[in-house]
């Protein structure tokens, strides 16, 4: 499509679709909704931009991100740590990435651990943080020698397989899950995350006149089972050991997954989804159903990267698919933003792609948010679609609710100490909850102390990081954000994401606290 084309697609788009009144919008944007974005670090993909950047402009790159998608009301950041048996924190198990400090084994200079750095700037901003680690690939080429002799290529020979281009961990071997639970444990326990993340990188996707040899192992350990069953077998057993784990450590960390699209094609399997395409059961060995039945996840997010109506694989079809055939999980939808204006599918030159794709997911009760790969895609390009998404679907903010393992009662409501404002700030205290572990504190608004509503997305004023102080919690909201409002409702969101009973205050009055009688029905 000619660009003028596509700009007059855009302008009638908004034109038809952009204005809508108080009460669409009342329904039209949900307060619970995941809305993530992946940062991917290996070969410099988002962030840092180049491996040869001063600690100082990673630092103010990463908050342009930040930034940038907060502005977006998106409210979590899947950050790539580990991509090539490689860190970017301080670690003993692998050697400082190259994408970060130019030469791996390199640790940032001036110093920083650049993982509790990147933890803290997200919460400061209300995201959650999910640690995506690549936990098989152990190199993205055959170039050994930027590899540093710490890296387990050398101390470990014996775990690897070279497979088309590439370097793989060995999915079978006792030592090799050892290892690698070894290196998602120490991130759990040492770092303030909200989720361990995991993309679809299980055993290599096919290349065509190459073998993933691991006959070795298979001789060793597959006894009685054929190669496919075997190679599911290790990858799920890898993945019940880090779910059993992260829920020893830290029971609030949840455990999310975001496989390739497929599970399995209609003509492998009845219970499959009407496409042709490569499938995870049957190419990569991983199978999704297996681990949300056993509860092994806590949210599924199938990589979903077609258009409405591509004739093999049907993002419409999958996210019907994906809805009908996930349990006891969250269920959000990866978006493909990479392939914005740049794909052989015609389709993605439409501006109206991705807003029609987040409005379609929506409407299926089982979906509850979206994530986009990657960061770069609405960074200082595709302004339009960023238009349309600030305007409509993402116009206003929501919060990620509990994933379905992790739900229960906060039993403590916010109980205000006191309050004050000036022209430019209202400051607030509320005493420490004696029983709730609070991550954020979010703030709505209303006309009266007793009319707040809480289950209304644009009534929500901010989301902020909670820091106690001698039992008590302080924080400030900028005087233009909440002038408009006569009373202003709080509520506690815990480690978990569960949300407690809003405690109501008059701004109008002299401080006098309100508790609504009911609970809050969206916990």
């Amino acid at each position: 499509m000619h660009k003028n084309q596509q700009l007059l697609f855009s302008i009638l788009f908004l034109f038809f679709f952009g204005w809508k009144s108080d009460a669409q919008e009342k329904t039209l944007y949900p307060k619970n909704e995941f809305r993530g974005v992946w940062i991917a670090t290996v070969v410099n993909i988002d962030w840092p931009k180049t491996a040869k950047d001063s600690v100082e402009k990673e630092k103010a790159d990463y908050l342009e991100i930040l930034d940038a998608y907060k502005k977006l009301n998106y409210n979590a950041v899947i950050v790539q740590i580990r991509s090539v048996g490689d860190a970017l924190y301080p670690t003993e198990l692998a050697p400082w990435s190259r994408f970060l400090t130019g030469k791996e084994g390199q640790a940032p200079n001036p110093y920083y651990d650049t993982l509790a750095w990147m933890i803290e700037e997200a919460h400061k901003r209300g995201f959650e943080f999910h640690a995506w680690l690549n936990p098989y690939r152990a190199t993205f080429d055959l170039n050994k020698q930027q590899l540093s002799p710490d890296h387990d290529i050398f101390k470990h020979p014996e775990w690897m397989i070279e497979y088309a281009g590439k370097i793989y961990y060995d999915p079978a071997l006792p030592e090799v899950q050892e290892h690698l639970t070894k290196v998602v444990k120490e991130v759990v326990d040492k770092y303030d995350i909200d989720a361990i993340h995991f993309d679809d990188y299980f055993y290599p996707y096919t290349v065509p006149g190459k073998t993933f040899n691991d006959t070795t192992s298979y001789k060793k350990y597959g006894a009685g089972l054929s190669l496919g069953d075997w190679r599911r077998a290790n990858v799920s057993n890898f993945v019940h050991t880090i779910s059993t784990m992260i829920k020893t450590s830290k029971p609030w960390v949840q455990f999310g997954i975001s496989p390739f699209g497929v599970w399995r094609n209609k003509s492998q399997d009845p219970k499959g989804s009407e496409t042709q395409s490569t499938s995870n059961y049957d190419d990569l060995y991983a199978d999704p159903v297996l681990w949300m039945d056993q509860k092994w996840i806590d949210y599924i997010l199938p990589q979903l990267y077609w258009s409405m109506n591509n004739p093999r694989a049907s993002y419409s079809k999958l996210v019907k698919w994906w809805s009908e055939n996930s349990n006891n999980t969250a269920l959000y939808i990866g978006h493909a933003s990479y392939k914005i204006r740049g794909d052989n599918d015609k389709s993605w030159n439409f501006a109206s792609e991705i807003p029609n794709q987040i409005d379609y997911a929506r409407s299926f009760k089982k979906v509850s948010g979206s994530a986009y790969f990657s960061s770069k895609w609405f960074m200082n390009k595709n302004f339009d679609i960023v238009r349309l998404l600030e305007e409509n679907q993402y116009k206003y903010p929501a919060l990620p609710a509990a994933v379905p393992n992790l739900k229960h009662i906060i039993i403590d409501t916010p109980v205000f100490n006191e309050y004050s404002k000036d022209s430019n700030k209202y400051t607030f205290t509320i005493k420490s909850p004696l029983n709730t572990k609070v991550r954020y504190i979010v703030i709505y608004g209303g006309d009266h102390v007793s009319k707040v509503d809480v289950n209304d997305a644009t009534k929500i004023i901010d989301k902020i990081t909670v820091y106690e102080t001698n039992g008590v919690i302080s924080f400030s909201i900028p005087a233009e954000k909440i002038n408009q409002y006569k009373a202003c409702a709080v509520t506690f969101i815990d480690y978990y994401a569960n949300e407690s009973t809003p405690a109501a205050i008059d701004l109008k009055k002299p401080f006098k606290p309100y508790t609504p009688a009911q609970p809050n029905e969206n916990r």
